[in-house]
C-alpha cells in the first residue's frame, strides 16, 4: 500500500493503535529534547520515577532560554541541569551553545527516527526529514524513561510545492503564506507535510523555518523529505552517515492536499498581534519602526544572518532604529566571526546578543512603548516581548534588513540587486560546548539550588465538582496568556507555589489570589485555548490553585494532553451557545464525574447561580480517563499504568 513519509516513520515507530485519523495511537521515541524554560521540571519529573538512567536512544538537554542571570535563581538551574544530565545520561548543551532547535538540527537530528521535546518549536527537525513533535514537559520524562508517547493520530495535510521562490521571496514567507490560507488553528489535529518538485529548491535550513513555524498554525508536526540537500546538509556538518533518503511514495495519498506555488509568492509580514494576520509587506510600507531583531529558533542560521549582514556591509543602521541580533548557534556565530560577517554587523550598528532565544521569549530587548518592532522570531502575542502594548510584526531576516535600514517598514524587493547565500561546503563544527554524560555517574552529585522546589502532589481527581467560574476568556487564549513568558517569570519554572502567582497575570492579577480565596474553581475559555508554547506550567500551576477542570469550545492539542498529566479535566461545551450565557462568579456544580467518563456520557452542570443544567462533552481516550482519574500522568504510572 503507497504511502506518505508521515505514515512510513509513524509505521516503523508503531507500539500501538492503528494509523487510523482520530484513534489514538503510541510510538516509540529515538530522541528527547528539553531546554531549561522547561527543562528543570522534566528532569524533576523524571527523577520522581526513580530510574537509574535515561532509557531513550539519545536525550540533550539545552540551556537557552533563562541564559539572563539577574540572581542566583537560573545560574542554580544551570547547575541543576548540568549534572543531573551527567547523572542520568543526557547530552547537556552549555548556555551560549545556542538554540535547542538550531543546535539539534546542526548536531543531532537523524532523518527517519523520532524527536519529542519539551518546546512546542521542536518540528524544526522536520526540515531533515525527522518526525518531531513538541509536547508536555511530563510526556518527555516519560519518552525519556523508555515509555512510549501517546497521541490522537493526526490526518495528513500534504502541501504540493511547486516552482520557486523569486527574489528577495525567502521560505519565511512560505510559512507565513501557509498561515494566512489556514489559520493559527488550521492545523490542529493534523501533520504537513511538504512534497512536491518545488521541494527540491529548498535548502534544509529553509526547510527548517518552515517546519518550526508551522507550530503556529497548531499542527502536530510539520515534515520534508530526506534527499540530496538533505544529504550535502549533513555531509557539511560532518555527519554523512546519518543520512538516507526518505521520500512519499509516488502515489501516495493525503486525508488532505494543498497546492503552494513558491513562484507566485512575495515577501508577507505577519501584522500585530497574532502569527495568522498576514498581508504582502507592501501594504504595510512606510510604518516607521523603532526596533528590529533578527534571531530566534526560526530564523538564525548561517544563511539568515548573512543576509542580513551582507545587506548592512558599509551601511549605518536607521538612526531611528535600535537593531539587535541573536544567532541560532555557536556554530553560526563562529562563522561569522571567521569570515568577518560579524564585524559587518558590528561597523552598522547592530547590537550583538548571545546566542539564546531573549527578546523572541520576552528575555531582554522589551521595544519602546506603542511602537513598532519589526521581528523574526515566532510569535507576536500582545505583551509577548515584555512591553505591554507592543506591535510586534513578524516577517523574514531580508525584510527586517530593509527596516533597519530605511528606518520603515520597507518590502525588500526595493533594495535592488538581490543576495543569494550559498549553503556552505563545511559548517564549522566544534562540539567543545556539548557535554555527554558522565562515565561514571555514580560519582556525580546533583547541585539543587534553593529555587529548585520539589514537585507538588497529585491527588486522585474527585467524584464531584463544585466551585465557582474564576474566569471567562475568549478564543485564542495562549499559554503566554495562562502563564507569561519573559525575564520576570521564567526563573520560576522549578518553583511551583511562586510561579502559580502569575497564573492569569496579564490578564487579571486577582486571578490567584482569587483561586486560593475560592478554594480553586473552573476556567472557562473560547476556541483553541491554550494554543502556543508546550509549558507545562500553565496546567501544572492551575493545578496548584486548586484548578479542576477547563471548559472552553476547543483546545490547542499540547495544552489539552498537559491539562490531563496534570488531572485537570478539558470540557468542551456540548452546545457552543452556553459559552455565551456564563460569567465569571457563577456557581457550579457536577456530580457523578466517574460514572460519567467511565461510560463515556456527557457530564452535567448544574448552575446553582441560574437555577439550570447545561452539558459538557470531553475527547478523551479510556487511557488519558484512567491518567485523569488517577490525579495525573505521574500518579497513573507510579500505579502501574503505561
Amino acid at each position: 500500500m503507497s504511502q506518505n513519509l508521515a505514515r512510513k516513520i509513524l509505521a516503523a515507530h508503531l507500539v500501538s493503535g492503528s494509523l487510523i485519523p482520530g484513534e489514538e495511537i503510541a510510538i516509540s521515541i529515538d530522541q528527547t529534547l528539553t531546554q531549561d524554560a522547561t527543562g528543570t521540571l522534566v528532569w524533576l519529573e523524571f527523577e520522581a520515577m526513580g530510574l537509574p538512567r535515561v532509557r531513550v536512544g539519545r536525550a540533550v538537554s539545552y540551556v537557552d532560554h533563562n541564559t539572563l542571570q539577574t540572581d542566583f535563581r537560573n545560574a542554580d538551574d544551570h547547575r541543576y541541569l548540568q549534572t543531573v544530565a551527567a547523572r542520568y545520561g543526557a547530552y547537556f548543551s552549555r548556555p551560549g551553545n545556542g538554540i535547542c532547535h538550531q543546535v539539534h538540527l546542526e548536531r543531532f537530528a537523524v532523518p527517519g527516527q523520532t524527536l519529542l521535546g519539551s518546546d512546542s518549536h521542536t518540528p524544526n527537525a522536520g526540515g531533515l526529514g525527522m518526525l518531531a513533535i513538541g509536547a508536555g514537559g511530563l510526556d518527555v520524562a516519560v519518552a525519556m524513561a523508555g515509555g512510549p508517547f501517546y497521541l490522537t493520530m493526526p490526518r495528513v495535510l500534504g502541501v504540493k510545492l511547486i516552482g520557486k521562490l523569486g527574489p528577495w521571496v525567502t521560505a519565511r514567507d512560505v510559512i507565513l503564506e501557509l498561515l494566512r490560507r489556514i489559520s493559527v488553528k488550521g492545523g490542529v489535529g493534523k501533520i504537513i507535510e511538504y512534497y512536491g518538485p518545488g521541494v527540491a529548491s529548498l535548502t534544509v535550513d529553509e526547510r527548517a523555518t518552515i517546519c518550526n513555524m508551522g507550530a503556529e498554525t497548531g499542527a502536530t508536526t510539520s515534515l520534508f523529505p530526506s534527499d540530496e540537500q538533505t544529504r550535502a546538509y549533513l555531509e557539511a556538518q560532518g555527519r554523512g552517515e546519518d543520512w538516507k533518503p526518505l521520500t512519499a511514495d509516488p502515489d501516495a495519498a493525503y486525508d488532505e492536499v494543498m497546492e503552494l506555488d513558491l513562484s507566485a509568492l512575495e515577501p508577507l509580514i505577519a501584522c500585530p498581534s497574532s502569527p495568522d494576520n498576514v498581508v504582502p509587506v507592501r501594504e504595510v510600507e512606510g510604518l516607521p519602526v523603532a526596533q528590529v531583531f533578527v534571531g530566534a529558533c526560526v530564523n538564525a542560521s548561517y544563511a539568515d544572518l548573512m543576509t542580513v549582514a551582507t545587506l548592512l556591509r558599509g551601511k549605518t543602521v536607521h538612526p531611528q532604529v535600535s537593531l539587535v541580533i541573536a544567532p541560532g548557534s555557536k556554530q553560526v556565530f563562529t562563522m561569522l566571526a571567521r569570515n568577518g560577517a560579524l564585524a559587518d554587523l558590528i561597523a552598522a550598528g547592530a547590537r550583538i546578543l548571545e546566542a539564546a532565544c531573549g527578546p523572541c521569549v520576552g528575555v531582554g530587548q522589551a521595544p519602546p512603548s506603542d511602537a513598532v518592532s519589526l521581528r523574526t522570531s515566532t510569535r507576536n502575542f500582545k505583551g509577548r516581548s515584555g512591553t505591554p502594548d507592543d506591535q510586534v510584526y513578524l516577517a523574514s531576516p531580508a525584510t527586517c534588513a530593509a527596516a533597519a535600514l530605511t528606518g520603515v517598514i520597507t518590502d525588500p524587493r526595493k533594495l535592488g540587486t538581490p543576495v543569494v547565500i550559498e549553503p556552505p561546503a563545511r559548517f564549522a563544527v566544534e562540539d567543545n560546548m556539548i557535554v555527554p554524560p558522565a562515565a561514571n555517574p555514580e560519582e556525580v552529585q546533583i547541585i539543587r539550588g534553593p529555587n529548585i522546589k520539589p514537585l507538588p502532589p497529585f491527588y486522585p481527581f474527585p467524584e464531584r465538582l463544585r466551585g465557582r467560574v474564576l474566569i471567562k476568556v475568549g478564543d485564542n487564549i495562549t499559554t503566554d496568556h495562562i502563564l507569561p513568558a519573559g525575564a520576570k517569570v521564567l526563573p520560576l519554572r522549578s518553583n511551583i507555589p511562586a510561579i502559580a502567582e502569575h497564573v492569569f497575570g496579564q490578564v487579571d492579577p486577582d486571578f490567584a489570589r482569587r483561586a486560593r480565596e475560592w478554594g480553586g474553581g473552573f476556567i472557562v475559555g473560547g476556541t483553541n485555548y491554550g494554543q502556543g508554547s508546550s509549558r507545562e506550567h500553565a496546567a501544572l500551576a492551575p493545578a496548584y490553585l486548586g484548578i479542576r477542570a477547563v471548559v472552553a469550545r476547543s483546545f490547542a492539542r499540547i495544552h489539552h494532553a498537559n491539562l490531563v498529566n496534570m488531572g485537570i479535566l478539558p470540557l468542551v461545551f456540548a452546545d457552543p451557545a452556553d459559552y455565551e450565557t456564563i460569567a465569571q462568579g457563577d456557581e457550579w456544580e457536577v456530580t457523578d464525574v466517574y460514572t460519567a467518563l467511565r461510560r463515556g456520557d456527557r457530564l452535567v452542570v448544574r448552575d446553582i447561580t441560574h437555577g439550570r443544567t447545561f452539558e459538557l462533552t470531553y475527547h478523551l481516550t479510556e487511557r488519558q480517563i484512567a491518567v485523569l482519574l488517577a490525579g495525573g500522568l505521574l500518579n497513573y504510572i507510579k500505579s502501574g499504568g503505561k
